[in-house]
């Protein structure tokens, strides 16, 4: 503690643990993280289901290669426009319940403040400390107020649907990257077992590092993400075979 002149102390003011973060928007930082490991994740395993199948076909480089591209912008595409007409459609709700919000408080301040209120009491405070928080809340931003206790929206940080479609399109490119690379650089005998290794160590990455965003335990998050990619893989490699050998 710090020491006053007359010998007295001062309460600490900092946190207990500074290293924390205590950003309001840090559960929404992790789960734009935790989207764009999975967005990598589907990238690595589509893509590579997609370029082992071929594989298992022809070994000319070009079909390989067109059948990669061709996955990872369709891939990249559908995810970007799937997520930008999801958070579209979550933006267009949140706009709906500000405005909703807005209203009542212009035509029902009273029962409004009764509300918010409540909220605090349902939260463990008194009756009379519950009733200053919400005045006092309310007298420095009715609207931004209601907003965090009632909606648990932050009506200066809504959901951008540009900002995750490029997201997921980029984590989606990246992830496909890596099998496509796999499986055009090495010699032709060493395409496949290739492709394999590094895609399930890839794999292994990102459930790891998905489940530590979680905090989950990143053994089982690492197991499934491996057995899954390799089933695909093996999937759709037996497909290519027998695709190649019925002459299709």
């Amino acid at each position: 503690m710090d020491e006053t002149k007359d010998g007295g102390s001062e309460p600490e003011t900092a946190l207990p643990h500074p290293h924390e973060p205590h950003d309001e928007s840090l559960a929404a930082r992790l789960n734009w993280l935790r989207a764009g490991v999975l967005g990598a994740n589907d990238g690595i395993v589509s893509t590579a289901g997609l370029v082992v199948g071929v594989a298992a076909v022809t070994t000319e480089t070009s079909s390989i290669l067109t059948a990669g591209i061709a996955g990872l912008t369709a891939g990249a595409i559908s995810m970007a426009a799937g997520e930008y007409v999801s958070v579209s459609t979550q933006r267009d709700t949140e706009r709906a319940l500000l405005s909703k919000e807005r209203r009542e408080l212009a035509e029902e301040p009273e029962f409004e403040l009764a509300e918010l209120t409540q909220i605090y009491r349902d939260k463990g405070l008194s009756d009379a400390t519950a009733r200053q928080v919400a005045e006092e809340l309310t007298a420095h931003d009715a609207f931004a107020a209601h907003a965090e206790a009632e909606l648990k929206l932050d009506p200066n940080d809504l959901t951008n649907p540009w900002h995750a479609a490029i997201s997921s399109a980029g984590s989606f490119t990246l992830g496909a990257l890596l099998p496509l690379l796999a499986i055009l650089l090495p010699p032709v005998p060493w395409r496949i077992p290739v492709t394999f290794v590094a895609v399930l160590v890839a794999l292994a990455l990102t459930g790891s590092v998905s489940s530590r965003l979680g905090g989950s335990d990143p053994r089982r998050a690492v197991l499934r993400v491996v057995i899954g990619g390799a089933l695909a893989m093996a999937v759709t490699y037996g497909i290519g075979q027998l695709a190649d050998v019925s002459g299709i």
